[in-house]
């Protein structure tokens, strides 16, 4: 399977709706699809490695890429700033590759403004405890972060209307296979009706 035409695809979703996970599924098994690495400012966690999960610079040399104009888009979040370089973006797009970006929902609306042919899907947590479980389990932030990170979640989902597509990560191998489909298809083989979308979304944010 092809996509015709280089194009961008964005996902977006709260921290803990597997976002990462499927997207690097769908990289490891297409070879037209590569994502284009964020630079951050936070530390490096356990495991991750600088140039593959992001770059990772200093408050000084993000604030130089930002006067040399050197991004798509960035964004502070959690004290952090992250921000999508526009030579690795126009680079995979000019050899020909579909270019994955994975950024929150202030960087999926500037990157929809500049590029309105961009595909835009949001993830959504298949319930407010399973997202909870998610960001607990994970081993690495304190109480108060995952309050905050659970308080964060629920403003991105706030906007998941934005997108072009939205996927709830119930069953990965469901969820992956829908995420192929949109990428490829245009189509989203288990959607919801927007009734019942906005039902759910609804009962996921109860009582926030």
């Amino acid at each position: 399977m092809r996509i015709d035409g280089s194009r961008l695809i964005i996902i977006s979703a709260p921290s803990g709706a597997g976002k990462t996970s499927l997207a690097k599924r769908l990289i490891d098994s297409h070879d037209d699809i590569q994502i284009a690495v964020s630079h951050t400012t936070r530390p490096a966690r356990p495991g991750e490695i600088d140039g593959l999960d992001y770059y990772f610079v200093n408050s000084g040399q993000f604030n130089q890429l930002i006067e040399e104009d050197g991004f798509l888009e960035f964004a502070e979040v959690f004290d952090h700033f992250y921000g999508t370089s526009k030579t690795a973006v126009y680079e995979l797009l000019d050899q020909g590759k579909h270019v994955l970006l994975e950024i929150d929902w202030q960087g999926a609306q500037k990157i929809r403004q500049l590029m309105p042919d961009s595909i835009s899907i949001f993830i959504l947590p298949p319930s407010k405890e399973t997202l909870y479980r998610r960001l607990t389990t994970r081993g690495q932030d304190s109480e108060e972060i995952i309050k905050r990170r659970m308080r964060d979640a629920l403003n991105q989902i706030s906007h998941y209307r934005e997108y072009d597509y939205v996927i709830v990560n119930d069953d990965f191998s469901q969820a992956y296979a829908e995420l192929e489909s949109i990428v490829y298809n245009r189509v989203l083989a288990n959607d919801l009706s927007k009734r019942n979308l906005e039902k759910f979304v609804c009962d996921l944010m109860k009582n926030k």
